[in-house]
């Protein structure tokens, strides 16, 4: 779990008729980051041929994703295919699958056409209803006309014959015309329209045959409110939307099984090929190769052999062989799965360079020990475990949201902190409720601790973030010391800034310093003390330059003025070395700030309830502690998480690694 898992490279040769087979069997297994073979240099190599797949890889992905996207549409998310659909797959028949698609658009299309017509018609209903609204006009003295109205109302007939041209005109504006009834071969009409339009609906009155006329009397009780008659047909379009839109679900819905058997059938094929896209074929055989842990050797080279009917030849090479190739071996995280919202916080930063330390499981100690003492709090933190159990089992069931699920769970785990540091400090939502178990934090900000800690002001607090500070590099250096014997790099282990040498100073810097404090900063120990724990070291580094131009030695020779270039060198990096680790030290400060800065907040919040009562002091603290929650909650978490990368990763992690990313059945 402290090292990342150890990789193996296989290279493998089968039958051409073998190697749809031993496709399926490396998809099934998915324990194979591939290669390209053309990057083997070798002359033989390159003249193997690529395999040539039946279908298109980009039609398939094409019209998987189309069949996501209409699936999604009624709220499935199709699931990653297992092995037995390997067993059932049949072969894709493109133009059969796009004809199937085709017709569902095509359908879905005529439906969306009348949803957007009728949703213009809705738009324009809702203008006429609004300024009838506005304006309370009726029909018990229709034409009525205000010089404040937008509305223009008219009353008329035009022949029969011309009912369907007119009504279908007047649908490009925003109008209403209403059916009063018939008369003979003439057809009567109430016409209420926008002003605007004027010109437009005269022309479309011309063209009708449309004669004025004085509302009859015996129609005027037919429609006597018109806005009643508009809120009506507003209802009955905004039913048949809804209809409409069930129509749409409905039609995917009724081929969901069929749909869904194909995303499957396309995936894996998608897969497949994506695999045999690593292929090299001669004309009977096929060349592959890949990264894999190395546990999963034995295994692979059954399922292999299996697959073939022994007809196949393995090579197994380790990182580092001169056969290898591609010498960036992948990295395959190797930690249980409680780490995983930590492990995010380590690739968020960069991926560890192979056969290094991975540092995970020290960064959830690391993270949580900061976050508890920036925010110790047993209330406030028992919140942020409700809200992470909440997001949690929200995002639980959203494959594409795993970030978020991650997230929620390390919100859990700080919420888990500030829960045991506030029973170490005696905080409960900013309350002494219950004595404290290690000192009085609340107590200590506001100048009176309770209790016979060891801990008694401020400058006490900042010692113990100090002290853990200094752990935390000194675990940081440790760790560069074994990546760097790890991976045979011997004199970086004694010259780099975070080597024997870097070390030994700052290690005699620590005791310097504290024995300046120890004497009331007015004596520092002996010059032969000094000169050992800092000199020495000190001088001991100005040997790396002169041994990197001894073994990088070039034909131009040695010049004098290359011992000023040394001596600069040596200087600048003394410089970075003094001054890097002081500010990597006292950084860690910003715990106990950030600490005194979410009590004095809570401390101020109560003190303000205290000059209110009743409902205004309950409101004052709820409101408080959510501004807490939410402002300093975010501030400790991020200054944990900076104190995690440039404190200590910084000393030891390089996120140069490329992640282990086989492909799989489970493959994004």
């Amino acid at each position: 779990m402290m090292f990342t898992t150890e990789m193996i490279q296989l290279f493998a040769v089968v039958l051409g008729r073998d190697a749809e087979r031993v496709s399926e069997m490396l998809l099934s297994e998915g324990v194979v980051q591939f290669l390209n073979i053309a990057e083997i240099d070798n002359e033989e190599m390159a003249n193997l041929s690529s395999v040539q797949s039946q279908v298109s890889l980009v039609d398939i992905s094409g019209l998987r994703e189309r069949i996501e996207g209409l699936l999604h549409t009624i709220g499935i998310i199709p699931k990653a295919p297992k092995e037995t659909d390997l067993n059932a797959r049949a072969p894709v028949a493109v133009e059969k699958e796009k004809k199937l698609l085709d017709k569902i658009d095509g359908e879905r299309e005529s439906i969306r056409e009348r949803q957007r017509s009728i949703q213009q018609e809705i738009l324009k209903l809702e203008d006429i209803r609004r300024q009838v609204d506005l304006y309370g006009l009726g029909l018990s003295d229709v034409p009525l006309k205000t010089k404040h109205s937008f509305l223009q109302i008219q009353t008329g007939r035009i022949p029969l014959s011309n009912t369907v041209k007119f009504e279908e005109n007047l649908r490009a504006l925003p109008s209403l015309g209403i059916s009063l009834g018939q008369e003979d071969d003439l057809a009567h009409y109430l016409l209420i329209s926008m002003k605007r339009d004027s010109e437009q609906i005269n022309k479309i009155l011309s063209q009708s045959g449309w004669t004025n006329i004085e509302l009859p009397n015996e129609l005027k009780s037919v429609k006597e409110d018109v806005f009643k008659e508009i809120t009506a047909k507003l209802g009955a379009l905004t039913e048949e939307q809804k209809k409409l839109e069930r129509r749409v679900s409905d039609l995917i819905r009724n081929q969901e099984k069929q749909l869904t058997d194909i995303w499957v059938n396309l995936r894996v094929t998608e897969l497949l090929y994506k695999i045999q896209t690593n292929f090299k074929t001669s004309s009977r055989t096929v060349i592959f190769t890949g990264w894999l842990p190395l546990s999963k050797k034995d295994a692979l080279s059954e399922k292999i052999q299996s697959a073939c009917g022994d007809r196949c030849y393995l090579e197994w090479h380790n990182p580092g062989g001169q056969e290898i190739v591609d010498d960036e071996v992948p990295v395959q995280f190797n930690n249980p799965k409680v780490l995983a919202p930590f492990e995010m916080l380590v690739s968020n930063f960069g991926i560890p360079q192979y056969k290094t330390i991975d540092p995970t499981p020290f960064v959830m100690p690391l993270y949580l020990a900061m976050f508890g003492l920036m925010f110790a709090d047993a209330g406030q933190g028992l919140v942020l475990v409700i809200a992470g159990i909440l997001g949690m089992k929200h995002f639980k069931t959203i494959p594409e949201k795993k970030g978020y699920f991650k997230l929620s769970w390390l919100i859990i785990w700080c919420g888990v902190s500030s829960i045991v540091f506030g029973i170490l400090f005696g905080s409960y939502f900013g309350k002494a409720i219950f004595e404290a178990v290690w000192f009085d934090f609340h107590g200590i900000v506001s100048g009176h601790p309770e209790g016979n800690s060891a801990v008694k002001d401020i400058l006490d607090i900042l010692a113990i973030t100090l002290y853990f500070g200094i752990a935390v590099i000194f675990v940081g250096l440790l760790f560069n010391w074994i990546n760097l014997i790890r991976t045979r790099r011997w004199m970086d282990l004694f010259f780099d800034k975070g080597g024997v040498f870097g070390a030994w100073i700052y290690t005699g810097g620590i005791y310097i310093a504290s024995y300046m404090v120890d004497n009331n900063y007015k004596e520092l120990p002996s010059g032969f003390i000094v000169f050992m724990l800092a000199g020495l070291p000190a001088l001991l580094l100005f040997l790396k330059e002169p041994y990197h131009y001894l073994h990088h030695k070039t034909e131009k020779g040695f010049n004098p003025l290359m011992i000023l270039n040394f001596l600069m060198q040596w200087l600048v990096e003394l410089l970075e070395i003094f001054t890097g680790y002081l500010a990597n030290t006292l950084s860690f400060m910003r715990v106990a700030g950030i600490g005194i800065a979410h009590a004095s907040l809570m401390i101020s919040f109560y003190t303000i309830a205290g000059m209110t009562s009743g409902i205004y002091s309950v409101i004052i603290l709820v409101l408080g502690n959510i501004l807490v929650i939410c402002l300093e909650g975010l501030s400790a978490g991020v200054q944990a998480l900076r104190l995690s990368y440039y404190e200590f990763f910084t000393k030891f992690f390089h996120g140069t690694g490329k992640l282990y990313t086989p492909i799989s059945l489970n493959s994004d």
